[in-house]
């Protein structure tokens, strides 16, 4: 087995050569602060988190007197957390956080993701809901929420999804009732929801999105709702979990199924306008799960290279002795390509972030999210299913647990929203709302990223040119759907060759062999959804 070890380098090289300095100073996290705060939690990771994954994924969760009951290690593990103030890291300070930018918690959530990824599930939602209530809340809920949220003693779900609107939530028939006191009672069932209970806080903050009009008003009558574990009056809320779904990966993160039996909750927002504040809470999540695929992609590679460099087979043609099988050219392929997908997932993430601190980018980053959302959690699983070819038959067999990276990683490309969703997303709305603001953004950006080039006609500027051309094409269309799945495919090259192409044209860039390596690879795979989607369009 190969123990995890935080990728620490990749990712403070990363957020080194993506991020606005200037930002992060002004959360009082300068570069020397930011090394410190993830040097800490890395080892907190390694030593804590990274141990309870493996028993947690072979023992999985439990209903026991209508409670959800967590693997063995995992409520102490969360304690240590707790105690170590984590849950804090992204909140203001005058709720008890310490106001973290977003690319330094995106950095925490991957190495928590990367050692544990079912217990980040549980813990990852928390931050999310914070920034919800404090964008949308009122100054009670504010007050109430947030420094529960801060210490620990809550963690919060999202409750989307239904049997019958699954992705199509204009079909939700969970129903808010305003009583004559003004109060609110929800009524209806919620499924698929991580950490839908569990032991390990002292209470959970649902997020419930719930009809307040009739059904003919779709989108348009929903509403979004707080609505606690347990109520101040009467204990226990009206919340029951009546399954925990039995999955192919995830096994210690409790996926439920919840009843909502008149439970009183409060409305978060204004009434009708639910999905408008979930998608707050959403863009962020989406970016979540992206590095989520990026960790998945950092550990296939960490477990495939370290077995890779230590397994002897077969001999060298020259001097008869024996390799380590990265020495064959076939292995140092597979490995090249998981090291190419992670890093450069991991900028686009980051790159992302930073641009999201400086909150001038409103229209890029939207364009930006479904782009990383979908580029790094194929490339997660992507990774995973190398990662089983370079161990061969041992990749197949629970030992190195590879296996469990691809299991873990495969629902990333599912959940907030499937990437044919997000490519959908992409193609349609992305490409025209607001006279194509977030398209415009995106072409300008790309353009300043690739100024530096020594060479005009590189990879880069070929894929954008064909990304101009294909937006063109899309806005002109009737049925822009169609271009759904190739847009987003030049979307990423476009977006991650660029990044490349500004890296490797820096001059205080570091040119060591491995990024030369990477940038080659990202140019293979740039030249080559170039010549698909070409292809693609020829015999359309």
């Amino acid at each position: 087995m190969t123990l995890f070890k935080a990728p620490i380098d990749d990712i403070l090289f990363a957020l080194s050569v993506t991020g606005d300095q200037s930002t992060i100073v002004r959360h009082d996290f300068d570069a020397e602060i930011t090394s410190e705060i993830l040097n800490h939690f890395a080892r907190f990771a390694e030593d804590v988190i990274a141990p309870i994954d493996e028993p947690g994924d072979q023992e999985g969760c439990k209903i026991e007197n209508g409670r959800v009951k967590m693997p063995s290690g995992f409520r102490e593990a969360y304690e240590a957390y707790v105690e170590q103030g984590w849950p804090s890291i992204s909140l203001p300070e005058e709720f008890g956080g310490q106001n973290a930018p977003e690319s330094v918690c995106g950095a925490i959530s991957e190495i928590l993701a990367g050692a544990c990824h079912s217990f980040q599930m549980v813990t990852g939602l928390a931050p999310a809901a914070a920034r919800l209530i404090a964008q949308f809340g009122t100054d009670n809920q504010r007050l109430n929420w947030l420094p529960k949220l801060a210490s620990g003693s809550h963690l919060a779900t999202m409750c989307l999804t239904e049997p019958q609107a699954g992705s199509d939530l204009s079909d939700i028939r969970t129903v808010a009732t305003e009583n004559t006191d003004g109060t609110w009672t929800l009524h209806g069932e919620k499924i698929f929801i991580s950490g839908g209970d569990q032991d390990l806080s002292q209470g959970i903050l649902h997020l419930v999105l719930a009809r307040t009009g009739i059904r003919e008003e779709g989108v348009r009558g929903l509403t979004l709702f707080l609505c606690p574990s347990h109520d101040e009056n009467t204990g226990r809320n009206k919340v029951h979990v009546t399954r925990i779904e039995e999955k192919m990966g995830l096994h210690a993160s409790p996926t439920c199924q919840l009843t909502f039996d008149g439970a009183h909750a409060v409305p978060v927002g204004e009434i009708g306008k639910g999905l408008m504040c979930m998608f707050t809470m959403m863009n962020h999540a989406r970016l979540d799960v992206a590095l989520q695929g990026v960790a998945h992609a950092s550990r296939a590679h960490h477990i495939a290279r370290s077995y890779a460099t230590e397994r002897k087979q077969g001999r060298d043609r020259r001097t008869g002795q024996l390799v380590s099988i990265d020495q064959h050219y076939d292995v140092a392929r597979m490995l090249g390509r998981q090291d190419m997908l992670a890093m450069t997932g991991r900028m686009m993430v980051y790159k992302t972030f930073a641009l999201m601190q400086a909150d001038t980018h409103a229209d890029l980053v939207e364009f930006l999210t479904p782009i990383c959302k979908s580029f790094c959690t194929d490339a997660g699983v992507e990774a995973a299913q190398i990662g089983i070819q370079v161990l061969g038959g041992y990749g197949y067999l629970r030992e190195y647990r590879v296996e469990q990276t691809l299991r873990d990683a495969r629902i990333c490309q599912i959940y907030e929203g499937t990437n044919g969703i997000q490519a959908l997303t992409l193609a349609s709305r992305l490409t025209r709302h607001k006279d194509c603001a977030s398209t415009k953004a995106f072409a300008e950006f790309i353009r300043g990223l690739i100024a530096s080039s020594d060479n005009g006609t590189g990879t880069a500027a070929d894929l954008l040119d064909y990304w101009l051309q294909m937006t063109s094409q899309i806005i002109a269309s009737d049925t822009p759907q169609q271009f759904a799945h190739d847009y987003m495919q030049i979307s990423a090259a476009t977006y991650g060759m660029a990044l490349w192409t500004h890296l490797i044209n820096q001059s205080s860039s570091p040119r060591s062999a491995r990024f030369e390596k990477c940038f080659d690879l990202a140019r293979e795979w740039g030249q080559s959804t170039l010549a698909c989607c070409k292809a693609r369009e020829t015999f359309a």
